[in-house]
């Protein structure tokens, strides 16, 4: 049997990158439009996500989408722009390194709606009125795994409890939960050493498994993965060496019985739920929309069932003290 702590996300099959023949709504005229960054749809997390967030909204809001895979980054301004232009509803960038894009594009078609998954409107050049920001608390459910996976460390091992996590690139939407991680797993015990390292890649799975192998071999027995498509390396050499794994963004505990959990980030909610606003003309510009533990906008997926139960309750208990507001997790390393 095997437990959850908050909303475990579904596990979706793996996407092609195309959107969903099957539409249980009656279909209308509001179209949407998906970028992703160059991780692509099929990553198994983030973008994977998001595509999932589109499919919704075509079965439940009969919406028209456009998913438009990204190959290298230079593709972002084109594949935005040409939603643009035919002058879809909505158009939601997928990830911090589309900001520049996004920015670029919404400045030339200010009657144009757009969103930015993971990226604040306010930190964007131009702060255009028409873009939506979508942002979460991931240092929050972090926190949790954080604390969890340093006590199963500290029953799996002698000594002080060695835990890791691979990131991909050292941005802001990845140091973010890898600040909640450690502050958690320092609350669990100080003496806890936890190892970072990027692979400069959300895509190559060699470069994160190499990063994960190092990591072990230093007495890491729990190895989380910030890094999209190049992390599943990292839970493959998990696999092999017998530790655990930690995934990201959407529930991985398909991947195997090693994974302890999921930081689930709610990445198709937020598509979701701006096509919906966009589609009633409730859509705002020009500000945030911010997802967290208090609003189910981040969870914990699956919990392994080989974590004690008096474990699962203690972190349970924990997550309602940031929900209100008796432990501060910090979102910055």
């Amino acid at each position: 049997m095997v437990t959850t702590l908050g909303i475990a996300a579904g596990c979706g099959d793996d996407s092609s990158g195309s959107s969903s023949d099957t539409t249980t709504a009656p279909k209308t005229d509001f179209t949407a439009g998906l970028v992703s960054d160059v991780g692509k749809f099929n990553d198994r997390s983030f973008n994977q996500s998001a595509l999932e967030g589109l499919q919704r909204a075509e079965s439940e809001l009969g919406v028209t989408g456009r998913p438009i895979e990204s190959v290298a980054a230079g593709d972002y301004i084109a594949n935005l722009t040409t939603l643009a232009r035919q002058k879809y509803g909505v158009s939601i960038g997928v990830g911090f390194l589309m900001a520049d894009a996004i920015d670029a594009v919404a400045k030339k078609f200010p009657d144009q709606n757009f969103a930015i998954v993971d990226f604040p409107n306010v930190a964007l050049k131009s702060k255009p009125a028409n873009v939506r920001g979508l942002v979460f608390a991931t240092n929050e459910n972090s926190y949790l795994i954080g604390y969890m996976a340093a006590k199963m460390a500290e029953a799996d091992g002698n000594g002080a409890p060695v835990i890791s996590a691979v990131g991909g690139l050292k941005i802001p939407t990845v140091d973010i939960f890898l600040a909640g991680y450690k502050a958690g797993a320092k609350a669990a015990n100080p003496q806890t050493k936890v190892l970072i390292d990027y692979s400069q890649d959300f895509v190559a799975q060699a470069k994160c498994k190499e990063k994960a192998l190092d990591q072990i071999a230093k007495g890491s027995r729990v190895v989380f993965q910030v890094a999209g498509g190049c992390g599943l390396g990292a839970l493959s050499a998990a696999a092999d060496k017998g530790v655990w794994g930690v995934g990201v963004d959407r529930d991985q505990s398909d991947l195997g019985a090693h994974i302890l959990t999921s930081a689930v980030k709610r990445v198709d909610t937020s598509v979701f739920d701006t096509i919906k606003s966009a589609m009633d003309g409730t859509f705002k510009g020009g500000e945030d929309a911010t997802f967290n533990l208090a609003n189910d906008g981040v969870a914990l997926g699956t919990v392994s069932d080989q974590v004690p139960q008096e474990l699962v309750d203690e972190v349970d208990g924990l997550k309602q003290q940031i929900i209100d507001g008796e432990i501060k997790v910090p979102d910055a390393l």
